[in-house]
């Protein structure tokens, strides 16, 4: 059989390039599993037996299962929230095609185009106003209205390609635009709703300047009190850091992996699906 040295040479080229990406998460976990004097000793120590302990003192301190529950509960709700809204506002700019669509689908667009540390301030300000510092409510609002914008983007392309043939069949025959909404496109659209969902919740998830300004005792969540913790003690304790890290990093890890498949359609924001 012959041998295409080209193809070989460029998925050799992949592997280092993953290889690299990937040895930061290697040397965390290698972290989680050793004892603090091997995971500070110079040189590094490759060869050695793995331990638990710092795993399960990573949840016999007060505080982490609050932390990972409310990193969670406002992730989850957050983009819940966000796919909801996202879809029926991608439905609308792609059926009925306002006047003026481009220029509003630009503008949700730039939203996530503005730095976040320029817009900290009127936020915060905001939030103090209402009252809604430090709250579930207000954290979980804050985040849907940052996902919403991508999640639109994304589920407009999926929903451009599915035929409107589909919608008319189905109000021909007698159903709501309800029905057409949830019973005939969503199903179709199903890889993208699961895209824009992986995507805002790894966003989410590891999103650390709003949720330290506006966020407070009750809402903190994981990367804040990593920070805050860090710089509360005397010294660093590394263990515990590669810890909370590694089990931090466990659910998007995971959730990339079994979902895979949709973000890369995703990342085509529908566009290879074409006309059905």
């Amino acid at each position: 059989m012959r041998i295409n040295w080209r193809e070989s040479l460029y998925h050799l080229l992949l592997w280092l390039v993953a290889l690299v990406f990937f040895a930061p998460i290697l040397w965390i976990v290698l972290g989680a599993l050793k004892t603090k004097s091997q995971l500070l000793s110079v040189p590094p120590t490759w060869v050695f037996v793995p331990i638990l302990d710092n795993i399960i003192d990573l949840f016999t301190r007060p505080n982490v299962t609050d932390y990972l529950r409310n990193s969670f509960m406002i992730s989850a709700s957050a983009v819940t929230i966000a796919i909801v809204v996202s879809y029926l506002a991608a439905y609308s700019f792609s059926r009925f095609k306002p006047r003026g669509t481009d220029f509003l689908m630009f503008l949700l667009l730039s939203v996530r185009m503005v730095p976040a540390a320029a817009t900290v301030v009127p936020v915060y300000m905001m939030y103090i106003a209402f009252g809604w510092k430090d709250t579930w409510p207000g954290m979980i609002l804050f985040y849907a209205m940052f996902s919403i914008p991508f999640s639109v983007w994304i589920l407009k392309g999926f929903i451009d390609g599915v035929s409107p043939r589909y919608d008319e069949t189905g109000l021909v025959n007698g159903g709501s635009r309800l029905h057409v909404l949830f019973k005939v496109v969503l199903p179709q659209v199903r890889p993208g709703l699961v895209a824009a969902f992986i995507f805002n919740l790894v966003f989410v998830w590891n999103e650390f300047l709003f949720n330290y300004i506006i966020g407070g005792r009750q809402t903190t969540m994981v990367p804040v009190s990593l920070f805050t913790w860090m710089y509360a003690q005397m010294g660093i304790d590394w263990s515990f850091v590669a810890a909370l890290t590694t089990v931090y990093m466990i659910p998007p890890i995971a959730a990339v992996y079994f979902f895979q498949k949709y973000l890369l359609t995703g990342m085509t924001f529908g566009t290879i699906r074409g006309e059905v």
